[in-house]
């Protein structure tokens, strides 16, 4: 794993997930921002997505490669899955749905780098 990616995941989803928590105290639905925030640490785990499997075809290994790329695949699916959720609850609601996908995101990219430590790669 890139270490630089790795925090800018966590930091950029973390971030994001705070502006969602700020909109459901507000009372607010989704805005532009918001998924244009989702859209952005998108990239940024699909960048972490690719340098990791540049890394697996390369030779490096982690301790548990089922698991490791599964982790991978849940990381690329789990911001769109909360979006799509998101534009079908336009209240409070949906802030919310997109706050808990934001902070699944923060928490998959932690693990990841728990499972990728662990092979010592």
């Amino acid at each position: 794993m890139i270490a630089g990616l790795q925090a800018a995941s966590i930091g950029a989803t973390l971030a994001v997930a705070l502006a969602c928590l700020l909109q459901v105290v507000r009372d607010r639905p989704v805005g532009v921002g918001l998924l244009a925030g989702a859209g952005g640490c998108e990239l940024v785990l699909l960048a972490q997505v690719v340098a990791a499997v540049v890394k697996l075809i390369g030779g490096e290994h982690a301790d548990q490669p089922t698991v490791f790329v599964l982790y991978l695949i849940a990381s690329a699916v789990v911001l769109p899955i909360g979006v799509w959720w998101t534009l079908g609850e336009r209240s409070r609601w949906g802030s919310a749905v997109l706050g808990v996908a934001f902070l699944a995101a923060a928490m998959i990219v932690v693990r990841l780098g728990q499972v990728w430590e662990v092979s010592g790669g």
